[in-house]
Parts: structure tokens; C-alpha cells; sequence
């Protein structure tokens, strides 16, 4: 990695945005300059205004402020005006809702590759619950627990949301159908990974479970995860 992609932290979280996690909100945007770029892509059925509203009452509680980015549709990520938006935020944070929908609007598009671009660039990036999901290749598939195509920032690694920290029967299916040597974060809401700009990995929160080829293991698993 040349120090021109630089890729920025990246926060893979377990739910409960805009709630859950002051400390760790605070970090990132005290890394960001204070404010964040938020796309409820994900809520794109679900009242993705009111998850803005969230947001935006979050982060001025931390000293920041927020700016919406209403990427909800095919169509929305392909505008070349939201894409610029994407591509100068240094802070993007990914709402949750829908893993699927999410990567359906941003898979191969304009707003996705500006949000890698930013990334490569410093940017901090984001996601919980569906955001978290999505970010990573593969993508655990809601409806079953399978695996299924994500977006990529990072892959080999795969993301559980809203863990209870016990090993239920949909992530006893998930973790025997997953791919050998991928990393299965289980995280409870608040909870997050997060891979700093060195490439290292920290863990923010308590509800955190690692899980590589069905075995618990720890955050070295996810040590040299190949990323976009």
C-alpha cells in the first residue's frame, strides 16, 4: 500500500447505531474533523429520513454534525453529483436496514467506487448492522444465515449484526456453511471491529466473537484480510 492509499479506519459495527457507541463515535470523528456523511441506503423502505434525524442528534451531542447523503435507489448511485459527495466526505457512515438492498443500490456503481476512492484515501468509513454486512465479501444472507456476494472493502471476513453472544441455530447454520478461513465477526449492538489505517485491528465494546473455520478465535484472525 503506497502512502497515497492510505486507507482511512474502517468500523464494521454490530447495530444499535447512533445510540451505542459514544466512545467509539467520538473517535472516528475526531479522525474525520467533526463531521460525517451518512448514507441510509440501507432504510431505503424503512423511513430513511428518521435515521438521518438519528444521526444528526447523535453526532451533534459529540460536537459534530451531519450531512445526508439520500442514496436510496439504482439510480441514486449512479449520480454523478451524490457520487462527488461520497468521494470528498472524510467520515461516511452506512445506516443499517437492508444488507441486500444495500448492496443491490451500491454494487459496481458510481457512488461505490467514490466511497472506496475516499477510503483509499484516508476517509473513515463505517457501517452497522446491514452497513456492517455489506462492506464486507462474503455477506451473510439475513433470510438464512447462508453466504452470499458483498460489496468487498475488506473480504474473507464476514459480519454477523445484533449477536447475543450465544450460538443460536441460524449462526450455528452460518458458521458451518462458511467459507474455509473466512473470519466471522459476531457482534452484539455497539460492539465493533475496527481496522485502523496501519492495518492493525482493535475491538470497541464487549459482544464481540470471532470465529474462524467454526472455532472461536480472536481479532489476530482478522490480521492481513485482503481489502479493496
Amino acid at each position: 500500500m503506497t502512502d497515497s492509499q492510505r486507507r482511512g479506519t474502517l468500523a464494521l459495527v454490530g447495530g444499535d447505531e447512533f445510540q451505542g457507541s459514544p466512545e467509539l463515535d467520538s473517535e472516528l470523528l475526531a479522525a474525520a474533523d467533526g463531521e460525517v456523511l451518512v448514507l441510509p441506503t440501507a432504510a431505503a423502505y424503512e423511513r430513511p429520513g428518521l435515521a438521518v434525524e438519528r444521526a444528526e442528534g447523535w453526532f451533534a451531542a459529540l460536537g459534530g454534525r451531519v450531512r445526508p447523503c439520500m442514496v436510496l435507489s439504482r439510480p441514486d448511485a449512479e449520480d454523478r453529483a451524490l457520487a462527488e459527495m461520497v468521494a470528498g466526505a472524510r467520515f461516511l457512515y452506512l445506516a443499517g436496514g437492508s444488507p441486500l438492498h444495500l448492496r443491490s443500490v451500491l454494487k459496481d456503481s458510481l457512488v461505490l467506487d467514490a466511497l472506496v476512492g475516499a477510503w483509499r484515501n484516508g476517509a473513515v468509513v463505517a457501517g452497522s448492522s446491514a452497513g456492517a454486512m455489506a462492506l464486507t465479501d462474503p455477506m451473510v444472507d439475513p433470510r438464512g444465515g447462508a453466504f452470499t456476494v458483498g460489496l468487498g472493502l475488506v473480504r474473507n471476513v464476514a459480519v454477523v449484526p445484533h449477536a447475543s453472544g450465544e450460538l443460536t441455530p441460524q449462526l450455528r447454520r452460518t458458521l458451518s456453511l462458511a467459507p474455509a478461513g473466512c473470519a466471522l465477526a459476531a457482534l452484539g449492538g455497539g460492539s465493533a471491529v475496527v481496522r485502523e489505517p496501519d492495518g492493525s485491528w482493535r475491538s470497541s465494546g464487549a459482544s464481540i466473537e470471532i470465529y474462524v473455520d467454526g472455532v472461536p478465535s480472536g481479532l489476530e484472525s482478522l490480521a492481513g484480510k485482503p481489502v479493496e
